[in-house]
């Protein structure tokens, strides 16, 4: 057995995006659920929606500069080798789930960004509002927040992936975990 694994930066920014994305996908989900703005203050209140609201658009663009963080470092570090190594179906299905990884984990905030500002609504990062980008345009901002929702489906969906292969490797102790575990 080896000891490549990913640097530790690499590994602890790993969770932390797991951690914010399971965050960003359950508050996304309750607003897809339950109809958008109205039904969520329907639920919760004004207060607690706009909350809500608040903290999916800042952890959202927290979550955009980490992809661009995480991409840097993987472009400056050598990806671990694995030992042993695998088959080539695995690493063919595991890279192509990690691309639309990070291509929805950096399209997601962009697209989300893009469709808050061309409803109208402030693009906030906690307290400072950023700028809109594009002009008001309802009909865009509706169609924007449709793909963003449809892409937080298909992300969820490559998450239950990930995970079953995580355990799957986990049960095998074939060290793949170790690459990217913590401790």
């Amino acid at each position: 057995m080896t000891n490549a694994r990913f640097s530790f930066v690499q590994r602890v920014l790993h969770w932390l995006i797991a951690l914010i994305v399971f965050a960003l996908l359950a508050v996304g989900l309750t607003f897809m659920t339950l109809g958008g703005y109205e039904g969520v203050v329907g639920l919760f209140g004004d207060t607690t929606t706009n909350m809500l609201y608040t903290y999916h658009k800042s952890f959202g663009i927290l979550l955009l500069m980490l992809m661009v963080l995480r991409v840097a470092l993987r472009r400056a570090y050598t990806t671990p080798a694995y030992d042993p190594p695998i088959g080539g179906f695995e690493r063919y299905v595991g890279g192509s789930v990690h691309v639309l990884f990070y291509l929805l984990l950096i399209g997601m905030p962009i697209g989300g960004w893009l469709a808050t500002a061309s409803g109208g609504f402030p693009v906030q990062f906690f307290d400072w509002e950023l700028p809109g980008l594009v002009p008001k345009n309802e009909e865009l901002s509706k169609t924007l927040f449709q793909f963003h929702g449809y892409a937080g489906l298909v992300l969820l969906g490559l998450i239950v992936l990930h995970v079953g292969a995580a355990i799957k490797h986990w049960r095998k102790k074939d060290n793949v975990m170790r690459r990217i575990s913590l401790p």
